[in-house]
Order: C-alpha cells, then sequence, then structure tokens
C-alpha cells in the first residue's frame, strides 16, 4: 500500500478513518461496547501496529487533543442546567480536586511498589507523575456514555459526575506540569501551591467573565445566515481557551465555565447553536480517538499488559472508591450504592492519553513507559467500566434505563416563543369522554394545532373524530397545568418541551 502522504492522501485516509469510526459507533450500540473504544481501535489499525499509517508525533496528537476538550468541555457544560449542578456543586468540586489528588497519590504510591516487581525501576517522582497523567476522569467518555445510554440516574449522580468530569482536569495537568518540572529539576513546593492557585483561579475568573462576554457580543451580532452564529461561537471556544492559557490560567476549566454560562443565558439562535455543536463535539470525539490510535503501537502495549492490568485494577477496585468515600464523607447525600456508582464510573479516556503526551515531548525517562500504560489503563476502563455503567446502576440500585421517544412531528419552539409543546398519544381511555377534539379536556390557552394519523397530518378542527393511536402536537401557555391535565386524562405516553 502507498504510504506517501500528499494532502490528496490525507483526505483520502481520513475520510476513510471517519466512515470507518462511524461504521463503528453505529455497531457499538449493537454489541454494548462504547462507541469511543471503537474509534480507538480504528485509529489503531489504521496506525504503526496495521496498516502503517501512524502518528509519529505526539505534539501534534498534543495539539489536535487540546482542541478536541474545548469542543467537548463547552459542549457538555452548554448541555448542563444550573439548576442540576447547583444542589451538587459542593461534592463535585471535591471530587474534581482532592478526589483527584487522593486517586494520584494513592496510585503513585503503589505503581511505585509494584514497578520493581514487574521490573520497572520507576522512581518515587514518576510513579506519582504516571499516576498524575490518569488521575483524572475523561469528559468526552463520561458525557458520551452517560447521555447516549438513556440512564435515568438518581441522588444527583448524573450532574455529579458531569460536574466532576468537566472540571477535574485542571488538578491532573498541574500535577503533570509541576511533576515534571520537579523531574526536570524546576520545581519545588512553593511553585506548586502557586501554580494550583494560579490555575484554578485564573481559570474560573476567565470563563466566567469572558463566557459572560461571549453571551453579550453574540446576541448583539446580527447575521443573515443564522449559521454563522454557531462559527463565532467556536471562535469564543478558542479564544477563551487560548486568552485563559495567556494569562496562566486553566483553559479547560475556563471554557467548561464559559459552556455552563452560555448555555443557561438568552442568546441568539441557541437552538441551532446548541444542534451544531452537538454534532461538532461528536466530530471532534471521533477525530481526537482516531488520532490517539494512531498514536499508539500496540506492539508496544504488550510489554506493560500485566503491570497495566494490576495498576488498573488497583485504581479502579481501591484508590478511586478510597478517594470518592473520603472526599464524599461530609456530605452524606448520597447512598452506599450512589458512592460506589460515582466511584465505578471513574472513566479514563481521552485526557489520561493527552496528557501521558507531555512526557514524550519533554524528553524524560520512562516517558514511553508512561504513555503505553496509561493508553492500555484507558482501554482497559474503557472496556470493563465503560460496558456497565448501566448494569452498575441497575445493580446498585441507582438508576433505570429510559428509551428516548423519538419526536412524531420533528416541531421545536423558537426560543423567543415562550410556552409549552407537547406530543400526546391517544388512547381508548383519552376518548372515553367524546371522539371529537372539542369532547377532550384540556386546559385554557391551549390548542392542538396538529394531528398525525399514520403517515398522514391534518390540522384539526374542533369536531374532529379522533381515533385510537393518533398522536397529537399541542402548544399551551402553562406546561404545569398542561402536565396535570395529561395526568387527569389518564395519558400515559406524552412529552413536553418547555422553553
Amino acid at each position: 500500500m502507498m504510504k506517501t502522504f500528499t494532502p490528496e492522501n490525507i483526505l483520502f485516509f481520513g475520510s476513510i478513518m471517519l466512515l470507518l469510526g462511524l461504521l463503528a459507533g453505529k455497531m457499538s450500540s449493537r454489541v454494548g461496547v462504547p462507541s469511543l473504544l471503537l474509534f480507538l481501535v480504528v485509529g489503531m489499525v489504521m496506525g504503526v501496529g496495521g496498516f502503517g499509517f501512524g502518528l509519529r508525533r505526539p505534539d501534534t496528537a498534543q495539539f489536535i487533543g487540546m482542541m478536541a476538550l474545548c469542543v467537548i468541555l463547552f459542549s457538555g457544560g452548554a448541555d448542563t442546567r444550573f439548576s442540576e449542578i447547583k444542589p451538587v456543586i459542593g461534592r463535585g468540586v471535591v471530587l474534581a480536586t482532592f478526589g483527584v489528588l487522593g486517586t494520584a497519590l494513592l496510585t503513585g504510591l503503589f505503581v511505585w511498589g509494584a514497578g520493581k516487581f514487574f521490573g520497572f525501576d520507576l522512581g518515587l517522582p514518576e510513579s506519582l507523575l504516571l499516576a498524575s497523567v490518569m488521575s483524572s476522569t475523561d469528559s468526552a467518555a463520561v458525557f458520551s456514555l452517560l447521555r447516549s445510554k438513556g440512564l435515568n440516574l438518581r441522588e444527583n449522580l448524573r450532574p455529579t459526575l458531569e460536574l466532576e468530569s468537566g472540571s477535574n482536569d485542571p488538578m491532573a495537568y498541574i500535577l503533570t506540569v509541576v511533576l515534571l518540572k520537579y523531574i526536570e529539576g524546576g520545581a519545588d513546593a512553593a511553585h506548586a501551591v502557586g501554580l494550583f492557585a494560579a490555575q484554578m483561579s485564573l481559570g474560573a475568573a476567565f470563563g466566567v467573565c469572558l463566557g459572560y462576554a461571549a453571551v453579550w457580543f453574540v446576541n448583539r451580532m446580527s447575521f443573515v445566515n443564522v449559521s454563522l452564529y454557531s462559527v463565532m461561537v467556536v471562535a469564543c471556544v478558542f479564544f477563551i481557551f487560548s486568552t485563559t492559557d495567556l494569562f496562566g490560567g486553566n483553559g479547560y476549566l475556563a471554557v467548561y465555565l464559559a459552556g455552563l454560562i452560555f448555555g443557561n443565558s438568552r442568546v441568539a439562535q441557541r437552538k441551532n447553536t446548541a444542534r451544531f455543536f452537538d454534532g461538532f463535539a461528536w466530530l471532534w470525539q471521533i477525530v481526537m480517538f482516531l488520532t490517539l490510535g494512531l498514536l499508539a503501537n500496540p506492539r508496544d502495549l504488550l510489554p506493560v499488559a500485566s503491570f497495566g492490568l494490576v495498576v488498573g485494577a488497583f485504581m479502579i477496585l481501591a484508590a478511586r472508591p478510597i478517594s470518592v468515600f473520603l472526599c464524599l464523607l461530609p456530605f452524606r447525600k448520597n447512598s452506599r450504592g450512589g458512592l460506589c456508582y460515582i466511584s465505578w464510573v471513574g472513566l479514563r479516556g481521552a485526557a489520561p492519553i493527552i496528557f501521558a503526551t507531555y512526557p514524550m515531548v519533554a524528553g524524560i525517562s520512562y516517558a514511553k513507559l508512561i504513555f503505553n500504560t496509561v493508553f492500555f489503563i484507558s482501554i482497559m476502563s474503557l472496556v470493563i467500566q465503560g460496558m456497565t455503567v448501566v448494569w452498575a446502576a441497575r445493580r446498585l440500585g441507582v438508576g433505570s434505563v429510559d428509551v428516548p421517544k423519538p419526536s412524531n412531528f420533528g416541531v421545536e419552539l423558537p426560543d423567543e416563543i415562550k410556552s409549552a409543546m407537547s406530543e400526546i398519544d391517544v388512547t381508548m381511555s383519552l376518548l372515553a369522554g367524546g371522539s371529537r377534539l372539542m369532547d377532550l379536556s384540556l386546559p385554557s390557552k391551549t390548542l392542538v394545532i396538529m394531528v398525525r394519523r399514520g403517515d398522514d397530518f391534518f390540522v384539526p378542527k374542533g369536531g374532529t373524530i379522533l381515533k385510537s393511536g393518533d398522536k397529537l402536537l399541542v402548544i399551551s401557555d402553562d406546561a404545569d397545568e398542561l402536565r396535570a391535565a395529561c395526568e387527569r386524562l389518564g395519558v400515559s405516553h406524552f412529552s413536553i418541551e418547555r422553553n
């Protein structure tokens, strides 16, 4: 096979990899394997250990991963409601800081001892560096798995896990950078404390301020082509990250907080932008995992397999649970099952692999060992933990699966209309009081604007005869009253979209 890389060849192989990634993602729902894992495998198959089109520059993968994490974190923040994270903000922040620190410390000490047993003469600093690189949970994996599986979690577990994964990268990044500088002979305790304070405080300040600035800016722009609003938001995301980093703050924290601000504010073309970012974030997830797969050589993973299995098992079964239970001990708001679930969904994925490229770029000893071990453990986490997020929720009694019901009409309310829209299934019990539309006891200021009967759509009148199996598109000024009316009429299948 020709391996001369020209712009045309890069586009060709890039498109092939994207198509294979999409097919793998389609297949993942059938076999129960996380799609992100299959993207990683596709990259490895196309890479050095497979067809030979590997990526040999870790700095390039690091740059691609940085851009991808910016988009993923912003999109994840924009999809999170303030009302969801407000009750769990204390838990999330503690897990994102002290939880990461505890996991890194416990795992690092274990790696230091276990490394000698497996013939890897890692010093304590190098052991702590390996542990720090993979100490944070992966936002891409957590957001993707929790939202794609239709999980309905109790005890505010989903916002807790998403807040933790969206805000814990700064701590892992700080630990990684400080330990790298220490190994290179240029860091001490005072430097570590100062770096942490600057990264967290400036990251939070820039994220909030620039997030509100982005909202203000978007709302004051006027584009004839509404698609340009999404382009402008993308520019704002990268501007927020780079500006925060320029002044010494943590850009990942900044873009996540900016996403929270943006998603909870009234913004022009918010729904169009949200729809764009949903697909855009998926594209960057695929590109990021494919790129990281290209960077790895499967043959290099075999020598660290047994070491990685032991370290990964310790992190999953000991270090992460101990850190979670200790961090959440003061809150006492989660059951034992909830705490076990938080411990179990400590997914590793792209973020640890990206951080593992920092030692390679720095050129320190054992950098390749650190990368391969982290890569192996990330695959292990996606396989073991990623494939069991639903099973664990059911087993621990903290959640169930709600299969999303597809829309019958494909209609959305514009942001400017502050009303509620509902789709109602007509049943025989609903028609007990009469089969005409006017016989339905619906709230005032409520209109049935369309009926779907089979594949036919029509606008009804008061005398329209309804049949069991019809679908009604209803709009109302009072969502709570509409919900109460549906429950009073015995409607078991209805959904309400509220602006």
